[in-house]
């Protein structure tokens, strides 16, 4: 059976799947659509996404405005700190973070609603990140907050940050133009 965590912010969940153990390995399930459904997520995943970084590496965060994707995310090996940040426009919880340690070894799940910019930075050496997202990507619509935004104080745990050129240019969360975020309850 799945078991469900709430967070700081209640749409956002950590999820720990029923991990069967041996002497030969573990077996679990990932993904089972009724066991998500009793807990509350009911989104239909269309894309799974992998990918590999090394440590020190920060992707994110980014979001989708028009097309927003939900993600259901998870570590095959190494560890990150995960970060979900509510940049939903009317929400209780704009501007804040949830932040959890996602790895091989704890098995852990992070669902994050849309509307929310999602990122992540590599603790180990390597890291294989996967993903699967409630909506297409199409990279018209990708935006993004600047990962090292200091008004939304997170700990990435990096001494020296890897990101690409593209996430680096994103602007603080209090420069974007409202109309340029999401909405909350719609």
């Amino acid at each position: 059976m799945l078991e469900k965590t709430t967070t700081t912010i209640p749409e956002v969940l950590l999820l720990r799947p029923r991990v069967f153990e041996d002497a030969r390995g573990f077996f679990m399930q990932t993904y089972h659509e009724q066991e998500f459904a009793a807990v509350g997520i009911r989104d239909r995943f269309v894309q799974d996404n992998h990918s590999k970084s090394q440590r020190g590496t920060i992707r994110g965060l980014h979001y989708q405005l028009r097309y927003p994707q939900s993600k259901l995310c998870r570590v095959v090996a190494g560890e990150v700190l995960d970060v979900a940040v509510d940049i939903r426009v009317g929400s209780p919880t704009f501007g804040k973070h949830v932040a959890a340690v996602l790895s091989a070894d704890n098995k852990l799940q992070i669902y994050i609603p849309g509307g929310f910019a999602h990122g992540f930075a590599v603790l180990s050496e390597t890291c294989e990140f996967l993903y699967k997202c409630g909506d297409f990507y199409r990279p018209e619509d990708e935006h993004g907050v600047r990962f090292d935004d200091p008004a939304l104080d997170v700990d990435w745990r990096v001494a020296t940050p890897l990101f690409s050129p593209k996430d680096s240019a994103y602007r603080a969360l209090s420069e974007i133009d409202p109309a340029q975020l999401p909405r909350y309850g719609g």
